[in-house]
């Protein structure tokens, strides 16, 4: 979560709302009153769309409790067989149908003609006395028999066996009928229905054979005695040249299958008027139970079941309920969010996905849709990517007990899937860098939701298919959920006024035009940036901050220095310095220009805030102090120290101050000329001491841990960066100095102040 510092106009109602309250009651009640109106909002909001189902019944009757009077239908009504009845009442009928085959008459012949093919080419084979040839034929057969068998297809006798019962099993044992055994598998009956041209006929599953049994029957037609070897090789034939006499009609067999399912009565019995359901005295069993729920059912179909009084009392035990479950989410963020809490944006901003969750939940309802279409991951994915998972996850849970408690989606699997999938959407944020890879939290949304309903369904053993077809419904849903918050983040963006990381990477191309024009015009500045870009990064995440913030930030925090590049060091390859020409507050004014041309041009480019804010922060309110002490020394009198002062503010968040130090630390360590790791170590300490002795980090939420941890991070990176190497003879006449001397790291040591007191590099 990237935020801004102010949001909104200062005197817009949002702007006051999202103040922190005096010590005034009015302006507490104001405050907190404005977040409870929206709680009692959203209540009202489900609550309407939601009314409580009225509880009519004629009677209270629980299984083992005896009947106080008689129970006497007053009309006649049918009994529904339960959903475990019905799926086992339709899986005995489908089970008693047929399965029908198709005959293949010409299944003998064709299998004939390749186990000809086969031979001859054996023979030709054969012919040329080569084993290798022999071999080569089974091998484009994908045969793999042994050598002995292969010595055993090299004379003619046995060639001329196995031909002879290869071609009698297959015109004589295949026209009897020859099913695959998979597709025996299918048959439950003990008939089968055989589809030949333009008829049928019932025959009896003895008379099929499988595979086995036929290369069993066609063993049988060798002579006794006949090797195992040529028993075997001929078994290889027979299995690579199968052909199946009978197919199964996988289309004819379901839809005769189907229609037996269609065909099973839904009710299991009917009950006539003026009999009796229950009788006074009789216990109540589970039969009794059912037959009183079928009745009241009825009555209440036909109007005839009158109401319990008005129903005003069950819509307000449903609104406190609703209330009291989204106080929950209220609570949390006041307790744990404060941040959130007191940014009315925000919190409106949630409220309006949520109202817009139970809108379309309420359209779901009304036109009879699947409860897998409620857009939870529309709600989760904003919030988790505006602020973050744990805040995600709490919404969810309260989202997902909230529609369990709905008439219309009072389901276990609902608010199971609901959860799930919302979950699902706000921990796929973690894999969600850039907008192009949605389709990776879309998957991840799906597989969830998939997951969960295929589980439940198992559990209940609900009917597969229907379950397949909700996680189809799953599927569409997180797809066009996802794609529609993703597409809406923009808007969340410009309303709350958030940056989220999606935002910053896009700003980190350095195509950019600000990024495009640093690189071509102040291409010393952008070496340097890239550089405290790095540190920053690292440190930032090394003390739970934001690095990429850090870094995207920190490749804007000079934009500035491009008008007058020349005036800063880095881009003074030549080693002339324009300064030397100029007064302190001439130089002290083209450095502190710096900023404020840098602000404007971002704004110019519509730059995020929490990007700018890097241009304001990264030098805080400190002195320019080589031009100021240039300017004591040459003034008679007072020098005005705020001509030679940044004009702030002091970095208030942990990137930009992080940034601060960073830019100091890389000016000043490419100065050192023994860059050590030790003078290194010792250089960054005491430029960070120097900040904060200065006060520049009081507004900034960093801890001397993470302040150590940081140091840690910057000498670890520039003792890599800054490592001494091997001079070569061949090149150290160019890299010596003119008079033997080494050149210094950057020219910062010829204005006789070190480079880490400007921190401005000019």
């Amino acid at each position: 979560m990237n935020a801004p510092k102010d949001v909104g106009h200062p005197d817009s109602m949002l702007r006051r709302l999202s103040k922190e309250p005096g010590a005034a009651a009015g302006e507490r009640i104001f405050h907190h009153g404005a977040r409870l109106v929206l709680l009692i909002a959203l209540a009202t909001l489900v609550t309407g769309f939601f009314p409580p189902a009225a509880r009519m019944t004629i009677g209270r009757f629980e299984v083992g409790q005896v009947a106080s009077e008689d129970v006497i239908a007053r009309v006649p009504f049918r009994i529904p067989k339960t959903q475990g009845e019905l799926q086992r009442d339709r899986a005995l009928a489908m089970g008693s149908v047929p399965p029908t085959f198709d005959r293949v008459s010409q299944a003998g012949d064709s299998m004939g003609q390749g186990l000809r093919s086969f031979f001859d080419a054996v023979d030709s084979a054969s012919a040329t006395g080569e084993r290798s040839a022999v071999e080569r034929v089974l091998r484009s057969r994908s045969l793999a028999a042994t050598p002995s068998q292969v010595d055993a297809l090299m004379r003619d006798d046995i060639r001329r066996l196995m031909r002879g019962v290869a071609l009698r099993a297959a015109t004589e044992l295949i026209p009897q009928g020859v099913v695959d055994a998979g597709q025996a598998l299918d048959i439950t009956t003990s008939t089968i229905t055989v589809h030949e041209g333009d008829s049928e006929r019932s025959v009896p599953v003895g008379q099929l054979s499988t595979q086995r049994e036929f290369f069993d029957a066609a063993l049988g037609l060798l002579p006794p005695g006949t090797a195992p070897d040529v028993a075997n090789l001929l078994r290889l034939v027979l299995i690579r040249h199968i052909e199946f006499s009978y197919v199964l009609n996988v289309v004819a067999t379901e839809l005769d299958r189907d229609a037996a399912a269609r065909s099973v009565q839904l009710d299991k019995g009917e009950v006539l008027q003026g009999q009796a359901i229950v009788r006074a005295a009789d216990p109540i069993d589970a039969d009794d139970i059912e037959r009183l729920e079928a009745y009241q059912q009825e009555l209440r179909t036909r109007g005839l079941l009158e109401d319990r009084g008005v129903q005003l009392v069950p819509a307000v035990g449903a609104w406190l309920v609703n209330l009291m479950l989204f106080a929950v989410f209220g609570l949390v963020l006041l307790f744990f969010r404060r941040e959130v809490y007191g940014n009315f944006r925000w919190v409106l901003l949630m409220a309006l996905l949520v109202a817009a969750y139970f809108t379309v939940g309420r359209a779901i309802a009304a036109n009879g849709m699947r409860a897998e279409w409620l857009p939870i991951a529309f709600v989760a994915l904003p919030v988790a990517i505006l602020w973050d998972t744990r805040m995600a996850l709490v919404l969810v849970c309260v989202l997902a007990t909230v529609t369990g408690t709905l008439p219309p989606f009072e389901d276990y699997g609902v608010v199971l899937t609901v959860l799930v999938s919302g979950a699902a959407a706000a921990m796929s944020v973690r894999a969600l860098r850039r907008r192009s890879e949605t389709w990776v939290s879309i998957a991840i949304i799906a597989a969830a939701a998939g997951l969960v309903l295929l589980g439940h369904g198992l559990a209940t053993e609900h009917d597969i298919a229907d379950v397949t077809r909700a996680a189809g419904v799953a599927a569409g849903n997180a797809t066009v959920s996802a794609l529609l918050a993703m597409g809406s983040l923009w808007v969340f963006e410009l309303f709350t006024g958030i940056t989220t990381d999606q935002t910053l990477l896009e700003w980190a191309d350095p195509t950019r035009p600000l990024l495009k024009r640093l690189s071509l015009e102040a291409p010393g500045t952008y070496a340097h940036t890239i550089n405290v870009a790095n540190l920053c990064e690292s440190a930032a995440n090394a003390v739970g901050a934001n690095g990429l913030l850090a870094r995207v930030g920190v490749y804007y925090h000079d934009v500035g220095k491009m008008l007058k590049p020349h005036y800063f060091v880095e881009n003074q390859p030549d080693g002339r310095n324009p300064h030397d020409k100029l007064k302190p507050e001439t130089s002290a004014a083209v450095v502190l220009e710096h900023i404020t041309e840098g602000e404007r041009l971002a704004r110019e480019e519509k730059v995020p805030e929490v990007i700018v804010d890097f241009i304001l922060e990264h030098h805080g309110t400190q002195r320019i102090g080589f031009f100021y002490e240039k300017a004591l020394e040459e003034s008679d009198g007072p020098v005005d120290e705020t001509r030679f002062s940044y004009p702030g503010p002091k970095p208030r968040s942990k990137e930009t101050a992080i940034a601060l130090l960073a830019d100091s630390c890389e000016s000043a360590t490419r100065a050192l000329k023994d860059p050590t790791p030790e003078r290194i170590r010792e250089l960054i300490h005491s430029i960070v001491q120097s900040k904060m002795d200065a006060g520049q980090l009081s507004e900034a939420p960093l801890t001397l841990a993470e302040i150590s941890r940081i140091e840690e991070q910057f000498a670890k990176i520039l003792t890599g960066v800054l490592h001494r190497r091997i001079e070569y003879p061949a090149t150290k006449h160019l890299t010596d100095a003119p008079g033997g001397t080494r050149p210094e790291a950057d020219g910062r040591a010829s204005r006789g102040s070190p480079a880490w007191k400007t921190s401005d590099h000019a």
